[in-house]
């Protein structure tokens, strides 16, 4: 085979749409994500917040925590964290509207790595409040995705069954720690409990609770079959990935309608986009059914090999050289760093959303490998009565369950990160140092932390007393809202009980 039927071999020109899916949609997620660090990493890690990053960078070293922050040039302040965000958001804009994929082949690249340099910088000192699988999620993509390239090439073949293999981890790890880590997974009852007890609940999830038991059941094992089934599928030709991707996209959507993770959901949907062909996406809009698998690569070897041999130019011979090499270098890399990965997918001791590496390529991933059956929340309250007898009122989150007339709100792809740790507060870290603080800056009146809230009780005055009351919360029933309704009673969308006092109140304004 000659050289110019060689690199038609490792393009994928029917994958140009993928491409742009991939690039323009994690800009998006990085947006998102710079954005949110604007808002929030302030409040709750600047040099004021509940966990100050500068303590943690002087804490841990460069080996441990890599960020750009450690440079003597670029120490960290809330400013320049901000100055961080803004390039970061900019960069993110440009390939949203497609500059850098207007450029030369390696354009994306530099844009991509750069935009992965300072979120990575961010993360890596975000402690608590930054260990989300999702975060890796969009960092390891991030770094990916710029190496398929601008327009000026065809999108790289090996750069999108990398993609696809990014896919498998994340979908076959996530099935497997199911499968693995709790009982409820294996006996198909898990979704019985899940969207009550998800962390941050949005207005349909009440309504996927009430659904009957064989409805959960069949949620619980479709997600098994889409898990561990679909990813392998991507391997295999069209249409049947295609296909695949789809199952794995419309599993993720019934997530993304149900409930608010941030931009997990999102992502997965992206990653699994590399599944799909362009003459698929055609075909969904009303295409012919189109040319498929052995019989198209042919074609185009075919079709390189008569252009080389005439001189004729050829539109399949888009990719010089030099670009494949790179591509081929750097996939070889990232499957050296795969290895670790892969060998914890079929782990007895499979670890969940953990890394290999110091930058955080090629980790493992999953996500609610046990499942909690009973939903506990905290309600954090205050009184301007120093006696503690009469007036306390509740802290209201901007996203967390708390007022039981409340329903949850539409939150996701954004991430409210205090809420999200109020959830596991609630499972038992409330004596964790984030809590704390948090109890002591609301208990000082603290403006910063108040900004991540919803109204204040207090209109900005501190509280003579602060506490902390856990409950016991389930939706409410039809039967229950009916009844409210029909006495002209506030119409609950909770119901809760059992309170019981984890932090007594105390006095706070003198600290």
């Amino acid at each position: 085979m000659d050289v110019g039927a060689l690199l038609v071999l490792l393009e994928a020109p029917d994958y140009t749409i993928a491409r742009e899916i991939l690039q323009r949609g994690f800009a998006v997620l990085f947006l998102i994500a710079f954005l949110n660090a604007w808002n929030e990493f302030p409040a709750l890690l600047g040099e004021k917040g509940l966990l100050p990053a500068p303590r943690f960078l002087a804490l841990t070293t460069a080996k441990q925590a890599p960020s750009l922050f450690r440079w003597s040039r670029t120490p960290y302040s809330d400013r320049n964290l901000r100055i961080v965000c803004a390039l970061g958001m900019v960069l993110a804009v440009t390939v949203i509207v497609g500059l850098p994929q207007a450029g030369p082949a390696w354009v994306p690249i530099p844009v991509f790595l750069t935009m992965w340099w300072f979120y990575f910088s961010i993360s890596s000192i975000g402690q608590r409040f930054y260990g989300f699988g999702w975060e890796s999620l969009l960092l390891e993509a991030g770094f990916l995705v710029g190496f398929l390239g601008s327009h000026a090439v065809a999108p790289p073949l090996l750069m999108i069954l990398l993609l696809r293999w990014f896919t498998l981890r994340v979908e076959f790890g996530a099935g497997m720690i199911k499968m693995r880590g709790d009982s409820s997974w294996r006996d198909l009852t898990a979704m019985n409990y899940h969207h009550q007890t998800q962390p941050m609940p949005n207005p349909l999830s009440r309504t996927a609770h009430l659904m009957p038991t064989w409805w959960h059941k069949g949620e619980t094992l479709g997600s098994h079959i889409v898990q561990l089934i679909a990813p392998w599928l991507l391997f295999l030709p069209q249409p049947i990935a295609s296909f695949a991707a789809m199952a794995i996209i419309i599993t993720q959507l019934a997530l993304v309608i149900t409930g608010n993770y941030a931009w997990l959901n999102w992502a997965t949907i992206l990653l699994a986009c590399a599944g799909i062909s362009d003459s698929f996406f055609r075909w969904i809009v009303g295409g012919p059914w189109p040319e498929w698998g052995i019989d198209a690569a042919v074609r185009r070897v075919d079709e390189a090999s008569l252009a080389e041999a005439t001189g004729t130019p050829a539109d399949t011979l888009t990719s010089p050289l030099w670009w494949v090499l790179l591509i081929i270098a750097f996939v070889v890399w990232q499957c050296v760093l795969n290895v670790p990965a892969l060998r914890n997918l079929f782990s007895s001791r499979q670890l969940m959303n953990a890394h290999f590496n110091r930058w955080g390529l090629g980790n493992a991933y999953g996500a609610f490998g046990s499942m909690s059956e009973v939903r506990h929340e905290i309600a954090i309250e205050g009184t301007l009565d120093p006696s503690g007898t009469d007036g306390w009122r509740e802290y209201v989150f901007k996203g967390k369950p708390g007022d039981v007339d409340r329903r949850g709100p539409v939150v996701a792809p954004y991430h409210l990160r205090l809420d999200w740790l109020m959830w596991f507060a609630a499972l038992g870290d409330y004596r964790d140092s984030w809590f704390l603080a948090l109890v002591e800056r609301l208990g000082t009146g603290d403006p910063l932390i108040r900004r991540l809230l919803g109204p204040d009780p207090f209109d900005g005055e501190a509280p003579a007393l602060i506490r902390a009351r856990m409950f016991t919360y389930r939706y409410a029933t039809r039967d229950e809202r009916r009844a409210a309704k029909v006495a002209g009673e506030p119409v609950p969308w909770w119901v809760r009980s059992d309170p019981r006092t984890i932090l007594r109140p105390v006095d706070l304004r003198g600290r």
